[in-house]
């Protein structure tokens, strides 16, 4: 009975291994690198575009961690301009503008289900009926600043237009009506496809004249190759230009300074979208190739490029290969429309893909801070979770990019008193954002959560520009040790209960970090006000924390 199952076993692997040599032979044939496709798979989130460690995005304003306040975690989809207003408005009356909260930060469901005759996004016709540009002004004359929502697919996650495909004109929008803060989501998500057309030539029309230039007459890099086809014009084309790993690379000479119109001329093949960027000199141009139907053996795709007298080189490659290469492409197409629409002024833009794609490897190019994980719920289990997610990307923050692990619940569910204390110290520490998500007109009636959010001596840990991200440099099951360096050589340190029940722990030459002054003998506690010094005991209820500074 056993050698029958030996049989079967045999055969099952002859066949995979014939299905998968068939497989292989097809794609071959489309042009398709067959372990490139199998790569996608397995490094889905593994960045393979090279990105610049040294090209931060430089569009907004955020030297600092942004601060501010978002409608998501406490009205959800039920916004409107009153209660914005509102909230404005105690923002400035309670003191936390002047704090360092500027940010009023509209999520999801601000605007309408239709956009414009003109196509341009639109506030909800009723409950923002006054219009944004409106509502813009008002915000801007309270002293504080605006800021928007969108998505990064064709709808947000409430099911609204979204700004995929629309990055140019939404930027525009934005910038138009003075948005200084731009949040971009990862709902409805369409990833970009790794196959290149196959082409058969490219063509540039400048005023009357028109050039051609066949495959055969392009210079190949990587595993580009020219394959036959009779049934072409040229009887050639390009192919393997797809998955990051091959070029093909013209030379053009070009009459004059400016626009030209470019045709992608390609042999149809394989009735799925395709994707191509046409480099010209320094310019990045992008072209989606639907899928085909092969009625006729060729196609024809248009753009408008920009080019120079004289010598210009032209390249045509799709560098998408994972899911982290698409993300990266398109959060960078929405920041780099951001940068130009605003000009002078400066547009925060907030990536916010979950951490689905490990963005602490490339964000820093595209945008100014980025979520690192998916969303905050006023939980102390999740929020200590998120936590322990971003303790350990320090490296990746500094001034003007972010780690991001959501939006503060402080004051929301049923978090106690220590938790909300020590999640805005944990979040401080962490250099985070620092994102309001409570209701802010219940203030003046909750003075313990009005303390804690607009603690002078923890916004100023936060802010600080040094920009340093602090760091674990001891941890026990107990307790974590947390370090962060501030710019005038002092360290912020905060020793945080993890457990449940009140724990002590002694203020000791091994409890503190090498990083900590010599001369250090007395510190002050930053939310007892009492002071410390070497072989003191801390008493830290469940979840507590205590921060202190050493000079």
């Amino acid at each position: 009975m056993f050698k029958y199952f030996i049989y079967i076993f045999i055969i099952l692997i002859i066949v995979f291994i014939v299905g998968f040599c068939v497989w292989a032979l097809i794609k071959k044939k489309s042009g398709i690198c067959p372990f490139c496709v199998i790569k996608q798979y397995m490094l889905k989130s593994k960045l393979t575009i090279k990105v610049s460690e040294n090209e931060f995005y430089d569009g907004g304003d955020a030297q600092t961690p942004p601060m501010g306040w978002s409608s998501w975690n406490t009205f959800r989809n039920n916004i409107d301009e009153k209660l914005i207003l509102e909230t404005a408005d105690a923002l400035v009356k309670t003191g936390l503008a002047d704090a360092g909260y500027k940010y009023v930060n509209l999520d999801d469901c601000w605007h309408s289900s239709m956009r414009d005759d003109n196509g341009r996004l639109q506030g909800d016709l009723v409950r923002f009926s006054s219009g944004i540009d409106w509502l813009a002004d008002e915000i801007r004359s309270k002293g504080l600043k605006i800021g928007l929502y969108s998505s990064n697919g064709d709808y947000t996650c409430e099911d609204l237009p979204a700004s995929s495909g629309n990055e140019k004109i939404d930027a525009e929008t934005f910038a138009r009506w003075g948005v200084e803060y731009f949040k971009y989501d990862f709902c409805h998500n369409t990833k970009i496809p790794s196959v290149a057309p196959l082409v058969e030539a490219i063509e540039l029309k400048q005023g009357n004249s028109i050039k051609t230039y066949s495959a055969d007459k392009a210079k190949l890099e990587g595993m580009a190759k020219i394959s036959k086809d009779k049934n072409l014009k040229t009887g050639k084309y390009l192919s393997f230009l797809g998955h990051g790993k091959g070029k093909a690379v013209f030379e053009v000479d070009c009459a004059s300074d400016g626009d030209c119109d470019f045709t992608l001329c390609i042999k149809k093949c394989g009735r799925y979208e395709k994707y191509l960027v046409v480099q010209v000199n320094d310019r990045f141009y992008e072209m989606f190739i639907p899928f085909t139907k092969s009625w006729t053996t060729g196609g024809r795709y248009q753009t408008k490029i920009q080019v120079k007298k004289g010598k210009n080189v032209i390249k045509l490659f799709n560098p998408v290969c994972t899911r982290a290469d698409s993300s990266y492409i398109q959060y960078k197409r929405m920041g780099v429309a951001l940068k130009n629409a605003a000009g002078d002024k400066k547009i925060t833009f907030s990536i916010c893909e979950w951490g689905r794609n490990k963005p602490e490897k490339w964000a820093w190019n595209a945008g100014n801070l980025w979520r690192i994980s998916p969303d905050i719920i006023p939980n102390w289990r999740w929020i200590n979770v998120l936590y322990n997610m971003n303790i350990r990307l320090a490296e990746y923050a500094g001034p003007g990019h972010w780690n991001d692990p959501d939006m503060l619940e402080v004051g929301n569910g049923n978090l106690t008193y220590e938790e909300n204390k020590t999640h805005f110290s944990l979040w401080c520490m962490m250099a985070a954002p620092l994102i309001l998500g409570n209701d802010i007109r219940k203030l003046p009636d909750d003075k313990k959560t009005l303390d804690i959010i607009s603690n002078k001596k923890m916004i100023a840990i936060n802010q600080d520009m040094a920009g340093m991200q602090c760091v674990r440099y001891k941890k026990t099951p107990t307790f974590d040790f947390l370090m962060k360096q501030l710019a005038d050589g002092s360290v912020a340190i905060c020793i945080y209960n993890k457990k449940k029940n009140t724990k002590k722990v002694r203020i000791s030459k091994e409890n503190c970090p090498a990083e900590m002054p010599e001369n250090s003998r007395k510190m002050k506690e930053i939310w007892t006000n009492s002071e410390l010094s070497f072989g003191d005991i801390l008493t830290l209820k469940g979840h507590d924390c205590a921060v202190f500074v050493a000079k």
